[in-house]
């Protein structure tokens, strides 16, 4: 399944939408969650990324749609900005600098792969986003992961320590899903 391509015009609405909803957290009195177009009222999954002088500063999102658009993108701003258990919440200082980074996934498809080199062989770097999982353990990479981690072995060892498996794990429990995203900023 491919993104959904926005319009120019609705990526500075969701761009705006998830500024807004931090700004409501720092400013009550300042900001609220505008009335929904209809294409903001379809149930879709989305990440909100917020860094600050190119760094990682808060990272929050939904693997499967259960809200709308517009109610997703809000709630998972106001989660990357003051929920994200690695950072302290954004303060008022911090607001101006932050860059924001919406992703809007497509839905989740299961790979039917029997062996890490078919699953290493399937990864398309740059266009996939992989969610693994075995037993309680789970953890995604979203597609922009692969600026930094560009050969699919290093992307896929990486992810598996965040999903607190060691590097090389592959058991018959495990599964692995592709997922891909429109990237606005």
């Amino acid at each position: 399944m491919e993104p959904t391509v926005f319009t120019s015009e609705q990526r500075s609405t969701l761009l705006d939408l998830s500024r807004n909803a931090i700004l409501s957290s720092l400013h009550p009195w300042e900001a609220g969650k505008p009335q929904p177009e209809p294409w903001l009222e379809d149930e879709r999954a989305s990440f909100v990324t917020l860094k600050k002088q190119g760094q990682l500063r808060g990272c929050i999102g939904s693997l499967h749609p259960v809200r709308s658009l517009l109610d997703d993108i809000w709630h998972n701003a106001q989660a990357a900005a003051f929920s994200d258990p690695r950072f302290p919440p954004v303060t008022e200082e911090e607001f101006e600098q932050l860059d924001i980074e919406l992703s809007v996934l497509t839905e989740v498809q299961p790979l039917t792969v029997s062996s890490e080199q078919e699953l290493l062989s399937t990864l398309r770097p740059g266009i996939d986003g992989l969610i693994i999982e075995d037993g309680l353990r789970r953890a995604t990479f979203l597609p922009s992961v692969w600026e930094q981690l560009s050969q699919p072995q290093s992307f896929l060892d990486q992810l598996r320590l965040k999903a607190g498996m060691p590097a090389g794990h592959w058991s018959d429990t495990m599964t692995c899903s592709v997922y891909q995203v429109e990237k606005i900023k």
